[in-house]
């Protein structure tokens, strides 16, 4: 079952399980689809995999099987901030 990971690791945007702009590799990596898009070229920095949408979990089922809580970031360098 998908862990429904609640950030993007690279810009630490809120993912909400209803997220429709969330993006998942093979491993659950999560990103948001800009950082997805525009960072990463759709490929995953952590394991080199491509992206897809990631499901969305029905409420009802969130109930039983609620999404993570444990946010996650990870220093990539395409994620690092332009210096000022």
């Amino acid at each position: 079952m998908l862990i429904l990971k609640p950030n993007c690791e690279c810009c630490d945007t809120d993912l909400p399980p209803e997220a429709e702009d969330a993006r998942i590799c093979s491993f659950e990596c999560t990103f948001c689809a800009d950082c997805a898009e525009t960072q990463l070229q759709n490929t995953c920095p952590n394991c080199g995999g491509h992206f897809v949408p990631r499901p969305i979990r029905p409420a009802a089922k969130l109930i039983s099987h609620p999404a993570s809580t444990e946010r996650f970031t990870k220093s990539h360098i395409p994620c690092a901030p332009s210096p000022a």
